[in-house]
């Protein structure tokens, strides 16, 4: 499912106009990310948490050169899910 699809299926469940939808989804994304970028977890009960993780600095190998590099530290975006949701997916 890609984000259009996303957003009519919300319209549909939710007896809403597909701009109300798109306003409601468009906006839960942004305030996700706008807490990951504070630093905080993002926490959905009974679906997971969304929280900002710092990768370390590690070397690595040029694929084409073969020498070896230095990747710098980096943040990402990790997923936990609930529980209930591991339960409902197997």
């Amino acid at each position: 499912m890609n984000k259009a699809e996303l957003i009519l299926e919300v319209a549909e469940r939710a007896n809403l106009s597909k701009g109300e939808a798109e306003n409601a989804v468009e906006e839960m994304i942004s305030i996700i990310e706008k807490e990951l970028i504070k630093g905080n977890d993002v926490k959905l009960s009974g679906f997971g948490v969304f929280s900002k993780k710092t990768r370390l600095a590690r070397k690595g190998t040029n694929p084409s050169s073969g020498d070896i590099i230095v990747i710098p530290e980096n943040n990402t975006v990790s997923f936990r899910p609930s529980k209930l949701l591991k339960e409902k997916v197997n």
